[in-house]
């Protein structure tokens, strides 16, 4: 019945890494609730790539690489580049990477994405030439912000979106690394399975 109706209603389910529903889609929600005051809608934070098909999601909102390829997906966000920061308490002692090689003889804070059980690789890029780098310390976090904290309270280095890092790179909290191999990655994506046969609530939503 509820698809019947002149306004979309139901609940809409959601995934997003933490990051993604901050920059990307917390904004756009905000702007579209007031008007469709009957639908509800549910976010599931995660920093892994979850299924949607299997977790009864309607949608995710990822990185454009990390979108499965038999995915629908629809760009909502501006390209996104990575930081590789640290506190300069860290740094006290000891050379700054020039290069990412280098990072395996620092102390990182890692990711591990619950989905796979692995950690995430650090990306970089330069000139064409594409680097995964492997790298090793004392703590794993799975949360941006954990991460962040982490990283201010000289624990390592973090790699983090940009956007999270300018404000402590401007107050002089943090320090920047390799910026030259931090090229932008494709943007947030919102994704969904073709063979779900999309709702009107969730037609509004896009």
């Amino acid at each position: 019945m509820s698809e019947l109706r002149e306004k979309p209603a139901g609940t809409i389910r959601l995934t997003a890494s933490d990051h993604a529903f901050k920059s990307v889609l917390w904004p756009k929600l905000a702007k579209l609730l007031p008007d469709y005051p009957d639908i509800m809608v549910e976010v599931f934070i995660d920093n892994a790539l979850t299924d949607i098909a299997a977790e009864r999601f309607e949608a995710g909102v990822r990185l454009g690489e990390q979108v499965a390829k038999d995915m629908i997906a629809v760009r909502v966000g501006p390209d996104v580049r990575f930081a590789v920061v640290g506190a300069k308490s860290y740094f006290d002692g000891r050379l700054p990477p020039t290069t990412p090689q280098e990072l395996t003889g620092h102390v990182c804070i890692n990711q591990r994405f619950s989905t796979n059980g692995g950690l995430w690789a650090w990306d970089f890029e330069r000139d064409g030439r594409e680097l995964k780098v492997r790298v090793d310390g004392q703590i794993v976090l799975n949360g941006t912000a954990e991460i962040l904290e982490a990283a201010l309270d000289g624990f390592g280095l973090a790699y983090v979106p940009e956007d999270v890092a300018e404000p402590h790179l401007k107050s002089g909290r943090l320090m920047r690394v390799l910026d030259e191999w931090s090229p932008a990655w494709p943007g947030y994506h919102l994704y969904y399975t073709s063979r779900r046969q999309a709702s009107s609530r969730f037609r509004s939503a896009r």
